[in-house]
């Protein structure tokens, strides 16, 4: 673990609520700020008075953990609801706000297994909204709560567990299944589970860092977590004349009789980049003026990405909207990925540019309002365009059922048109691994061609 003496501690900082007053101490390690509020002064100017103590003796401070040496030894003592808020702290500056929104609903899910008592519990949902929404969230922590909140979080604060019990393996088991399920007891879906244990394993890890858990043992415990299916359903994927027509269904959407009245005619580029260049809904909502700059007036462009925003919630952003603006998935700050622009994607987006031109930020689809591309909205207008174009058979089947299904149709025509998994890989933004995990049904359905093409490979031999 990496040490460091370049320690600043600052004052104590009220923080007076509706409800409840906290007592904050911050101080920083190499720059890196760390926080930690306690309900008395009295714990408050302890823990500050540990920390000058132990500054003023020379001692070297952790930069992960924030802690000297002799008080990462006491570590040990404490409870899962304080490892749970030193764990969302030290993620949340480098997470993506859905990354954090995850901690927070992982941590949740495992505190009923971690309490000491069951007396005066408050209520289930209750007490899960004081975690995710105010305990487990970085920017609503400090705000004023409602008064069942307060009193739920005080609760709680007095009722968990130390940190140190998980090295109980059948704790440990307790916790894994308690992730399993939803809050109304039901299995929860085997990507959800697989997530949630992750997250686990690596609070678990911090634990051991901090010196709260000897070992991390979870890997002792026999305990499977369900497999996932990856691959795709091949019964979401249309052809092009399907997307095409349903392209043309948004676009043809009215109001009152009123085609102004309405966003579909709007969002016919939003979908069309994801049909004919395989960009995911989130990368389709930023598009804008730098990306097209390399788009000709017709025929085979380039569409440059370099930036997404994923709907994550405005309590998890730092920006305070629904959206996180942020460089692309699996890659590098400012890394770009040009996707090419076949002819009738080129075609399309021209038309939606001559029509409703960009926003005063450069956006190329927004709501009526000028605002970000709301997903409800996109969800309802594609499913009015699915009921307008499909029979009432296919709109009832998972034909094309969520705007990310056009994404997946589109990897399913270069990969019938014979381009190579690498180059596809590259233009859809993912490793090869996975584009042959995810799409390992459309391949095998590629067969008999493929081996029409090994025969001519091997002809005259």
């Amino acid at each position: 673990m990496a040490k460091s003496y370049d320690v600043k501690i600052w004052a104590i900082e009220t923080r007076r609520g509706k409800n409840a007053t906290g007592y904050r101490v911050a101080w920083t390690v190499e720059k890196k700020v760390f926080r930690l509020t306690f309900h008395t002064w009295t714990l408050a100017d302890s823990y500050r008075s540990d920390l000058v103590t132990a500054s003023r003796k020379g001692e070297a401070f952790d930069t992960q953990s924030g802690t000297p040496a002799s008080m990462a030894r006491r570590a040990s003592t404490m409870s899962w609801h304080d490892f749970a808020i030193r764990y969302v702290d030290m993620k949340w500056q480098r997470s993506a706000a859905k990354s954090r929104a995850g901690v927070a609903d992982t941590l949740a899910t495992a505190a009923p297994a971690m309490l000491s008592g069951q007396r005066g519990k408050p209520d289930a949902k209750l007490l899960r909204l004081a975690l995710v929404g105010w305990a487990y969230n970085v920017n609503r922590r400090d705000d004023d709560k409602p008064e069942d909140i307060a009193k739920a979080l005080d609760w709680i604060a007095s009722n968990t567990i130390e940190v140190s019990a998980l090295d109980d393996v059948a704790l440990l088991r307790t916790v894994l299944d308690t992730l399993s399920l939803k809050m109304d007891g039901r299995l929860a879906g085997a990507k959800t589970i697989s997530r949630k244990r992750a997250v686990f394993h690596h609070a678990l890890e911090y634990a051991v860092e901090l010196q709260a858990l000897d070992a991390n043992r979870l890997s002792e415990v026999n305990w499977k977590v369900p497999k996932t299916v990856t691959a795709i359903d091949k019964r979401v994927v249309i052809n092009p004349r399907q997307g095409v027509k349903l392209l043309d269904a948004v676009a043809a959407q009215k109001v009152d009789g009123q085609p102004g009245r309405s966003a579909g005619p709007m969002l016919r580029g939003y979908f069309a980049s994801m049909l004919f260049a395989a960009l995911r809904p989130a990368e389709a909502a930023q598009l804008g003026r730098e990306a097209l700059r390399k788009l000709p007036a017709d025929g085979w462009g380039e569409i440059h990405l370099s930036d997404t925003a994923p709907i994550a919630g405005a309590a998890w952003t730092n920006s305070g909207t629904r959206r996180d603006q942020r460089g692309l998935k699996h890659r590098a700050e400012s890394e770009v990925r040009i996707v090419p622009s076949p002819p009738p994607l080129t075609t399309i987006l021209n038309e939606h540019i001559k029509q409703f031109g960009f926003a005063a930020d450069g956006r190329l689809f927004r709501s009526l309002t000028g605002g970000p591309v709301a997903e409800s909205t996109a969800a309802r207008v594609w499913n009015n365009a699915r009921r307008a174009a499909l029979t009432a058979e296919d709109y009832a089947s998972p034909m094309a059922r969520r705007p990310y299904d056009l994404r997946h149709a589109c990897v399913s025509i270069w990969l019938a048109a014979g381009v190579q998994p690498t180059q596809i890989a590259e233009w859809a933004g993912q490793s090869v691994w996975v584009l042959l995990q995810v799409y390992a049904t459309v391949i095998a359905g590629l067969e008999h061609t493929e081996r029409q093409r090994i025969d001519q490979a091997l002809s005259g031999l």
